[in-house]
């Protein structure tokens, strides 16, 4: 049987890393064999693109450059982590997934959505996550966040408008998408957002699919 693929996907700033370790741990709680994973990255090549990609440079990165050396992470990625994991019937949680390119890479940086979907296509054969847990903040509180957390990465660096982009790309895929999204208000006290995330987890063991709505 194979196993499930949730993605954990949100602006800078929205707790994405506290909240991964709560579903490892929720899972661990359930017995649930499963891997955990981001992007970019995953494995020893797709850490090195990671690392090409994050690093602040004199030099401009051209938006096309950034969005083939993604996909070439992913490709590396899904192939070598994420399918074998899913083949052998163990979940997969990933820190960001081919949503966080439609967002950053599209809405952000202004890239054809059709190119996107194209390198989508040749690179997952179709697979989408089972469950993608969208944690929504408002750009202003993310960032002001995201800046206490020490020098910011190339991404980090980007004006706010950028995020604004950001967002609202999400917000679309979300929209585009409510069969696998379930929105989580990340501006939530922390116990709240996790007692949300664990229902949502729990309903994707029990078989229910996600809302279209933001928690309230």
């Amino acid at each position: 049987m194979s196993g499930l693929f949730i993605t954990l996907e949100g602006v800078e700033g929205v707790g994405k890393s506290t909240n991964l370790l709560f579903i490892a741990q929720w899972l661990q709680r359930h017995r649930i064999d499963f891997v955990q994973t981001r992007e970019p990255g995953g494995t020893p090549l797709a850490e090195e693109i990671r690392e090409l990609l994050l690093a602040r440079r004199n030099e401009a990165v051209d938006p096309t450059a950034e969005l083939l050396l993604i996909f070439a992470a992913r490709a590396q990625h899904f192939n070598q982590v994420i399918t074998p994991a899913l083949a052998g019937g163990r979940w997969v949680v990933s820190d960001r997934f081919t949503d966080a390119t439609y967002a950053y890479q599209g809405a952000g940086r202004g890239l054809p959505v059709a190119v996107i979907a194209d390198l989508e296509a040749m690179v997952q054969h179709q697979r989408q996550p089972d469950l993608t847990l969208y944690l929504d903040l408002d750009v202003t509180t993310g960032l002001a966040r995201a800046s206490q957390r020490g020098q910011l990465d190339r991404f980090e660096q980007e004006e706010k408008l950028f995020f604004e982009r950001v967002r609202q790309g999400y917000l679309e895929r979300v929209a585009a998408n409510p069969q696998r999204f379930a929105v989580i208000n990340a501006a939530h006290p922390l116990d709240e957002v996790q007692r949300q995330i664990a229902a949502r987890l729990q309903q994707l063991v029990d078989g229910i699919p996600p809302k279209n709505s933001a928690d309230s």
